[in-house]
């Protein structure tokens, strides 16, 4: 999975005033939960751009006070009118505990069924897995090219070395769906002859 760097500088006020305070110097109060203690620091709005902003998921080193934290992000506050960042909570992972997080699907290819009138359906954009950190995917990449009309991609058809998928093994992730104007093959043609 690949890997984002941010610097912060440890929190020393935790109260509602102080939080005000930082946010008003462009400044996003965080938290790091899942290790011996929770570390509260924050850091520029900037330097998050990159981590927040994009469909990717990263693994995210966090250099406060001079301890590096390996993370990755759980939760992001948003002001619900301006979407202004208002707090951001990381788990500090370990190399040897699983982890959940949601990573990306990405669909690879163009399907049979699609070179004949159907149509793509993608259902999910997300899936949720767990896994070691060293086998985190950056994404779970989906080849449809075998795919005819009608058939799809469900959670339970993927298999990940050392990765869990922990949605329902019968969720659609995408599938190729009929449309009215569907090019029939040769054998489909001389089949529907014959009747």
């Amino acid at each position: 999975m690949k890997s984002f760097e941010i610097a912060g500088a440890k929190r020393e006020g935790l109260t509602k005033q102080d939080t005000k305070k930082l946010r008003d110097t462009g400044m996003v109060p965080c938290v790091i939960y899942g290790g011996k203690e929770n570390i509260h620091f924050s850091a520029p709005v900037l330097s998050f751009r990159d981590l927040v902003y994009t469909p990717e998921v990263y693994t995210v080193k966090i250099n406060v006070g001079g301890t590096t934290y390996t993370t990755i992000m759980k939760e992001i506050q948003c002001h619900p009118i301006s979407d202004k960042l208002l707090h951001i909570d990381f788990l500090e992972v370990q190399d040897d505990k699983k982890v959940m997080i949601d990573v990306p699907v990405k669909i690879n290819g163009t399907s049979e069924g699609q070179k004949q009138g159907g149509k793509l359906i993608t259902k999910v954009r997300k899936l949720a897995i767990k896994a070691l950190p060293a086998q985190l995917p950056d994404a779970i990449d989906i080849d449809i090219t075998p795919l005819q009309i009608g058939q799809s991609v469900r959670v339970g058809d993927l298999k990940l070395d050392g990765v869990e998928f922990t949605d329902s093994p019968n969720n659609v992730i995408v599938g190729i769906r009929t449309t009215r104007n569907v090019v029939e093959t040769p054998a489909e043609a001389a089949k529907a002859a014959k009747k």
